[in-house]
């Protein structure tokens, strides 16, 4: 997926249909479509949809569970299995309670960072530094779209200190190794006065999580 011929993934919903005969759907959030398209081509599979919601419910982790719920239940009877591609991000365990009710399964942890680092990495990142900024490429390619813009730091830097000004280190999870995604998170560091950090971590836990779901579970 070139960025020209990218969707906008952040504020629209957005489905990647399969190539055969769809008997299995991965209900993904947004900021992560790209990898999952990518772990869906590195397998070979062609009999898996993907649907995506907006990436900016993030901004309103509140709303997640009932966008997911009202999905679910739009979408029920039409495949014979379904993967969740989202972290708890912030729903508080709200999201788990819908899953449970719907008897679906989920992406380990807590949020993104963890999946993709690794959830036990990046406990570790965190113990070291707990003022730690994360991105990923998915952020890193739209920091300004919702980070600076929104919070408006490029017409009010004095807000930078307010909000980040206990921030230590910026980190950047890069999925892939892109010379302009990483002069992104270069330059967001810079902007917010933070020490830059780079981890590569590929796709992290996403890849065997969907593995153990699509492949593993198709021969069970």
């Amino acid at each position: 997926m070139s960025d020209a011929a990218a969707p906008d993934l952040v504020e629209a919903e957005v489905a990647f249909g399969a190539a055969e005969h769809p008997d299995v759907l991965i209900l993904a959030c947004g900021a992560i479509a790209r990898e999952v398209l990518a772990v869906i081509s590195l397998n070979g599979w062609t009999h898996v949809d993907v649907k995506c919601l907006p990436a900016k419910l993030h901004s309103t982790p509140e709303k997640i569970a009932g966008a997911v719920d009202a999905k679910l239940a739009e979408l029920k009877g039409r495949y014979d299995r379904v993967f969740v591609a989202y972290a708890d991000c912030g729903t508080a365990g709200a999201l788990d309670l819908v899953l449970d009710r719907h008897r679906v399964e989920r992406l380990p942890g807590a949020h993104c960072y963890g999946f993709l680092a690794g959830n036990a990495a990046w406990d570790t990142m965190q113990e070291e530094e707990p003022g730690t900024y994360y991105l990923t490429d998915f952020l890193a390619r739209h920091f300004d779209a919702l980070i600076v813009r929104p919070y408006r730091f490029d017409t009010n830097p004095e807000l930078i200190e307010m909000m980040f000004g206990n921030y230590k280190r910026l980190i950047y999870l890069a999925q892939t190794d892109n010379a302009d995604l990483r002069a992104r998170a270069v330059a967001a560091a810079e902007l917010l006065g933070l020490e830059y950090e780079e981890r590569r971590t590929g796709y992290g836990e996403l890849q065997p999580s969907l593995v153990q779901f699509v492949d593993v579970g198709t021969r069970g």
